[in-house]
């Protein structure tokens, strides 16, 4: 479905993709086993306790990000427990997660077709993650050569949808003109009202179970909504 909005628009150079939910197939996760799994290392005597301030502390930062849209990490999160991290725990942590980083089936055929058209590709994830553990995700799929940028809001001040998230993610792939951008999202507030109130167009994958602590105060209507990542070249053809 392609809105009206679109009519007469600039020719698309550059496409920005989410991560998690829109490269990542969205997956439910069980936070508090795997946060268990976590603080078992950090101290098994007091592992209940040490779970709920780690989740309380995890949600604490993403109520920030959806409200003030400002970013954090990892790091932050352990501080804010007052938890005491060690490598047996990030590895504990990353184990825990490493099932729910798997790519859409049809995310690799996707990147390489819009780099066969010369378009620019890169990701902006709304992330706690450092960039490592990001880029070596992305190497394991075979994804990691093929974009020209990314961001990881672990590394900047803001988050999705605050426009200088946006821009740096075009700084990122080389690219000035938002309205040559199209972003590609599964969340109607941090992708798609986030993308247009920075001056691009935003295409909407609704797939999603978005938690409803996440969902944000506004929903924009989406440039052109697809079901899966393999519609979207014949999208950004009939665009461009």
């Amino acid at each position: 479905m392609v809105s009206d909005r679109v009519a007469g628009v600039t020719k698309t150079e550059a496409v920005l993709f989410d991560w998690g939910g829109t490269l990542a197939t969205w997956h439910e996760v069980d936070l508090p086993a795997l946060w268990r799994a976590v603080a078992v290392l950090i101290d098994e005597e007091r592992a209940d306790e040490v779970t709920k301030r780690l989740l309380d502390a995890e949600h604490s930062i993403w109520a920030r990000s959806r409200d003030q849209h400002l970013s954090s990490t990892l790091e932050e999160v352990c501080l804010l427990a007052e938890v005491e991290w060690s490598e047996a725990a990030n590895k504990q942590y990353e184990l825990g997660w490493d099932p729910h980083t798997v790519l859409e089936p049809d995310a690799l055929e996707t990147i390489r077709g819009l780099r066969e058209r010369g378009l620019k590709v890169g990701v902006l994830s709304n992330t706690i993650w450092s960039r490592r553990w990001h880029e070596e995700i992305f190497a394991r799929d075979g994804v990691l050569e093929l974009l020209d940028g990314a961001v990881y809001t672990s590394e900047i001040p803001y988050t999705k949808p605050h426009p200088e998230a946006f821009r740096a993610a075009m700084k990122a792939v080389g690219v000035s003109d938002p309205a040559t951008c199209l972003y590609v999202g599964d969340r109607l507030f941090d992708d798609v009202w986030g993308a247009q109130n920075a001056g691009m167009r935003a295409a909407h994958i609704p797939h999603s179970a978005i938690p409803a602590h996440q969902i944000g105060h506004t929903e924009g209507t989406p440039d052109a909504t697809i079901q899966r990542l393999g519609e979207l070249l014949p999208l950004i053809d009939s665009w461009n």
